[in-house]
């Protein structure tokens, strides 16, 4: 992702609320997104699989690289803190990534962002 995008600072990383996963804490949050109305809802999740929200990401802002309709991540400055994240509503934005033009799309899918990466697997249980 990092080699794929350059970091861009966001004054603004709010998180709306957060879920309990097998795999980890999944966070609902929202982008600042600079000249632009509307940022999207997005899902991100601890690289370290930390259960916990990074410190201090909402009070100065944080490092962003990607392409929010495919995704991207977050870093928070002082912590390091890294989450991985995407569309919350995947399919809302599906329309925007069929319109993104090719050069956009080949920036996606170097990074591996074509894709919905954050899925619960399907568990089966043998009593």
């Amino acid at each position: 992702m990092l080699r794929t995008y350059p970091l861009e600072y966001r004054t603004r990383v709010d998180k709306k609320s957060e879920h309990w996963r097998l795999l980890g804490t999944v966070f609902t949050v929202r982008v600042s997104t600079r000249g632009q109305h509307g940022a999207p809802l997005m899902r991100a999740i601890n690289a370290s699989t930390i259960r916990r929200w990074p410190k201090g990401a909402e009070d100065g802002g944080a490092w962003v690289a990607g392409d929010l309709p495919f995704g991207g991540v977050v870093i928070v400055p002082g912590t390091n803190d890294m989450l991985f994240m995407q569309p919350s509503d995947w399919e809302k934005f599906a329309r925007d990534r069929e319109q993104a033009d090719p050069s956009r799309v080949a920036q996606a899918q170097q990074a591996g962002l074509t894709e919905l990466v954050e899925k619960e697997p399907n568990m089966t249980y043998a009593y």
